[in-house]
């Protein structure tokens, strides 16, 4: 079963980054690792064991705590029988009076007079 575990390690330089890489990415079952320098969090991505992960790291002089174990989350939504809905080229306005320039509604094939009629 995939799944995704997030463990708290101190990850505060290049070489520290490089340990933790190299030990957990031996590992059996591990699909992606995702290091987080700001947050100080390891994720990793696969069917590895959760025990196994942190046993590495903590092998590696790492610290690790668990933040999280459980499924991954699932992939964006793509619709592929909606095609995207194209936006016009241009916008039409209907016909305004000019001398008022309130909106005219105009029936077809009839045009309007240069004086303003509206009420």
């Amino acid at each position: 079963m995939v799944q995704r575990t997030v463990l708290k390690v101190d990850v505060s330089c290049q070489k520290c980054k490089k340990k933790i890489l190299k030990a957990v990415s031996s590992l059996q079952g591990v699909d992606k690792i995702e290091v987080d320098e700001a947050k100080g969090t390891l994720t990793v991505t696969g069917t590895a064991d959760p025990y196994d992960i942190i046993v590495r790291v903590r092998k590696a002089g790492k610290h690790a705590e668990v933040v999280s174990i459980g499924p991954p989350p699932p992939p964006p939504k793509q619709d592929a029988k909606k095609p995207e809905q194209k936006k016009p080229d241009s916008v039409h306005y209907p016909p305004s009076c000019t001398q008022c320039q309130r909106i005219v509604v105009v029936p077809m094939g009839y045009e309007p007079s240069p004086s303003c009629s509206i009420m």
